[in-house]
């Protein structure tokens, strides 16, 4: 056949016909194959358990596994640092919370913006930070806690294991007029350890962490950093009732893509997100850790975006004020 230019045309058309529906089916067939979930984070971590919790329930919605890779360092900014160099194809994603995908964005010099280089896909859980003491501390209220340490200057103690309950440890310096020794550990586990060995006096910390051993007696609370009290400790006040608003923080968690990540790709996987928060095992199991699902109408990308950004608005600042840096 003479290869004229309207045969060629109509060869050009065929082809650019036969090319189109692979894509459509590749961005309709996703995932068709396992995704990756970078947890920035030690294992065993309250970050860990709520990416198990989620990835197993998430498995029935999208009809492929999702495999928890653990990747601790630098408050998380090592496993978060991959997932910005990652494919933006939906494979692999990240479990970033308020210190990893928030505070580091002041705390570190960073190759990322932790703000502009991530596609939120849906927060997954909240829990309070919690002030915590020793059995025999000689106070038993935030009050009384606060008199203490003005009439003891740097005698105290007070065991943390991340950055944003050093922010909050500060502010309290700060807002109270007090002082007391920051004692930095890498784990959450080994702080509560020393509390109850009496090694130290305080601890901030997770809810989720203390919460055996207040329920066990082995230590006791002053302060929850909740807007509300949380449903699992009542008897714990807020920052915000003993007069200290300017302290309220929360934990948060959420699952983040890199930028570029196409739309219907976010969308399946936030849908899959509602499904798996919509299992009462799964709600449940977050309650017994002390952490809680967010509720259904602030279970989207959009959400997670405005949390993220208002948490930088608010504490940014506080961290260049006080010269916080990362350690």
């Amino acid at each position: 056949m003479k290869l004229t230019r309207r045969n060629f045309a109509r060869l050009t058309v065929g082809a650019a016909a036969f090319a189109l529906p692979p894509r459509v089916t590749l961005a309709e067939s996703y995932p068709s194959r396992p995704i990756r979930v970078i947890v920035p984070f030690p294992a065993g971590g309250a970050a860990d358990v709520i990416g198990r919790i989620v990835a197993e329930r998430m498995r029935a919605a999208l009809g492929q596994p999702l495999i928890i890779e653990n990747i601790g360092g630098a408050d998380g900014s090592t496993g978060v640092g991959q997932v910005a160099r990652a494919q933006p194809d939906g494979y692999t994603i990240c479990l970033g919370n308020d210190t990893s995908l928030m505070l580091n964005g002041a705390l570190y010099s960073l190759p990322y913006d932790v703000l502009d280089d991530f596609v939120p896909i849906s927060p997954l859980a909240t829990g309070p930070i919690v002030v915590a003491a020793r059995k025999t501390m000689p106070v038993e209220n935030l009050s009384d806690l606060i008199a203490w340490l003005k009439a003891h200057p740097n005698q105290a103690s007070a065991g943390m294991n991340s950055l944003s309950f050093r922010l909050l440890a500060e502010c309290l310096e700060k807002q109270t007029g007090t002082q007391f020794v920051i004692v930095p550990y890498r784990a959450a586990g080994a702080v509560v350890t020393d509390l109850v060995a009496g090694q130290i006096d305080l601890a901030i910390g997770t809810l989720t962490t203390h919460l055996p051993q207040l329920r066990a007696g082995t230590e006791k609370a002053y302060a929850v950093g909740g807007e509300t009290r949380s449903a699992l400790a009542p008897d714990i006040p807020t920052f915000a009732e003993m007069g200290l608003a300017a302290l309220t923080y929360s934990n948060w968690y959420g699952l983040f893509a890199p930028r570029g990540t196409p739309k219907n790709i976010i969308g399946k996987l936030s849908a899959a997100v509602l499904a798996a928060l919509s299992d009462s095992s799964a709600r449940s199991r977050l309650a017994q850790l002390g952490l809680e699902a967010f509720p259904r109408e602030q279970q989207s990308p959009e959400a997670l975006a405005a949390l993220q950004k208002a948490g930088a608005e608010k504490w940014w600042p506080t961290i260049r004020e006080l010269g916080l840096k990362a350690e």
